[in-house]
C-alpha cells in the first residue's frame, strides 16, 4: 500500500509536472515565432516528455489504487528578453524539480514505501540527466546569443528526438 503522505506529495508533483508542460510549450513557441525550429522542436519534445512524466505519475497512483487528484498549474512566463532568457529558466526549473523529486523519494524511504521509492528512483536518473542537458545548452546559447545559426547546429546535432526508454514507467493513456 502506498503510504498516503507520498501519494499527497505525488499529486502535488503531477501538478508540478503540468506546469513545466506548459512552460516548456510557451518556450517552444518563442522560439518558434523567432524561426528557430530546432530550439522550437526542442523544447515541445521537452514539453511533451513533462506532460509524459505527469502521467507516469497518474499511471502509478492508478496502479496502486491511491487518489489521484489533478491540481491547478501556475500561469506561465511567455515572454523573453533574449534567446538566453528561456534557456535560463528551464534550468531553473530543472533544479527546482530535482529538489521535488528528491523530496519524494525522502518521503517514500520515510513512510519505509519500498514500491514508491523505486519508482522515484526512474525519475532521480532523469531530472540527472535534465539538468545536464540544460546547464549544457545554456552555455551553448550564451556563448552563442548572436549568432542563432551556431544554436541551431547545436541542437540538431546534439539534441534530437530520442529513442523510448524501456526502464520508464508506464504512462497513462498511452
Amino acid at each position: 500500500m502506498v503510504a498516503d503522505r507520498f501519494v499527497a506529495q505525488l499529486n502535488v508533483q503531477i501538478g508540478h509536472e503540468f506546469a513545466s508542460h506548459n512552460q516548456y510549450l510557451a518556450c517552444a513557441v518563442f522560439y518558434d515565432a523567432l524561426t528557430l525550429p530546432q530550439m522550437a522542436a526542442f523544447f515541445y519534445r521537452q514539453a511533451a516528455e513533462e506532460r509524459e512524466h505527469a502521467l507516469m505519475m497518474v499511471q502509478y497512483l492508478l496502479d496502486t489504487d491511491a487518489h489521484v487528484e489533478l491540481p491547478a498549474v501556475p500561469a506561465v512566463v511567455n515572454g523573453f528578453p533574449d534567446v538566453v532568457a528561456p534557456v535560463a529558466l528551464a534550468l531553473a526549473q530543472e533544479k527546482r524539480v530535482t529538489d521535488q523529486i528528491n523530496e519524494l523519494y525522502r518521503i517514500a524511504r520515510e513512510e519505509i514505501d519500498f514500491a514508491s521509492e523505486q519508482f522515484m528512483g526512474w525519475f532521480i536518473r532523469e531530472q540527472v540527466e535534465e539538468v545536464s542537458t540544460m546547464s549544457d545548452l545554456l552555455a551553448v546559447v550564451s556563448r552563442n546569443k548572436d549568432d542563432v545559426e551556431q544554436i541551431e547546429e547545436y541542437v540538431a546535432r546534439n539534441l534530437g528526438a530520442e529513442g523510448a526508454d524501456p526502464t520508464a514507467p508506464a504512462i497513462a493513456g498511452a
